[in-house]
């Protein structure tokens, strides 16, 4: 477990709420609209306090991790309001103990732009994906297309990445790396949000 990254997490806990506010009113039904995709039994990286859990489709077997402790305890009573089944557990998405194979979803929503080791964290999920399972990412990522945004991400970043996300990463270039097929990447914001879909082997 890093444990550096856990404090850090921990400390955002308290504030964690408000920021998350303002993603749903400009990004809440992209939200919806990416995780409705999800089938069978699904793991939810970076639970956060819950605030996500809205958008989950129900009825749903969803396994929902996250490596800060306070975040957890602020996402029991979401989950308890669920119209499905949401399992709550404190891990490290870089050493999951899940075995090979136990999830036919996987599903991060800005996640990817804090995990200190993101292609180390893709593998692991990947390795816990079934044979022909998907994983689906809204990300913040570097721009491309701007030149003067993508520099103004990368200069964001050295102070960003103190309290929580960094704004410059190449997730879909990450996603590759770790071994995952792209189905689909969208822009949703300009080119720095992005949803990513991606499966575990070659279509």
């Amino acid at each position: 477990m890093d444990v550096q990254t856990q404090k850090k997490w921990d400390r955002a806990s308290r504030t964690y709420d408000l920021f998350a506010k303002v993603d749903d009113r400009r990004l809440g039904s992209e939200k919806q609209r990416l995780l409705a995709k999800a089938r069978g039994k699904m793991l939810h990286v970076a639970a956060g306090t819950g605030n996500d859990f809205k958008f989950f489709p129900p009825g749903m077997d969803i396994v929902s991790i996250d490596i800060s402790p306070k975040m957890l305890e602020q996402a029991r009573s979401k989950a308890a309001s669920y119209k499905g089944s949401i399992e709550l557990r404190e891990a490290d998405v870089h050493d999951l103990s899940d075995p090979d194979g136990t999830f036919d979803t996987v599903a991060t929503v800005f996640t990817f732009c804090s995990v200190p080791n993101p292609i180390t964290g893709l593998r692991e999920l990947r390795r816990v994906l079934k044979p022909g399972g998907q994983i689906l990412m809204l990300e913040h990522v570097r721009s491309t297309a701007i030149a003067p945004l993508g520099v103004m991400l990368d200069l964001m970043s050295q102070l960003t990445k103190r309290l929580g996300p960094e704004l410059n990463r190449d997730t879909v270039g990450n996603v590759q790396k770790a071994g995952f097929w792209l189905r689909r990447v969208e822009n949703v914001y300009l080119d720095v949000v992005k949803f990513i879909e991606a499966v575990k082997d070659p279509p």
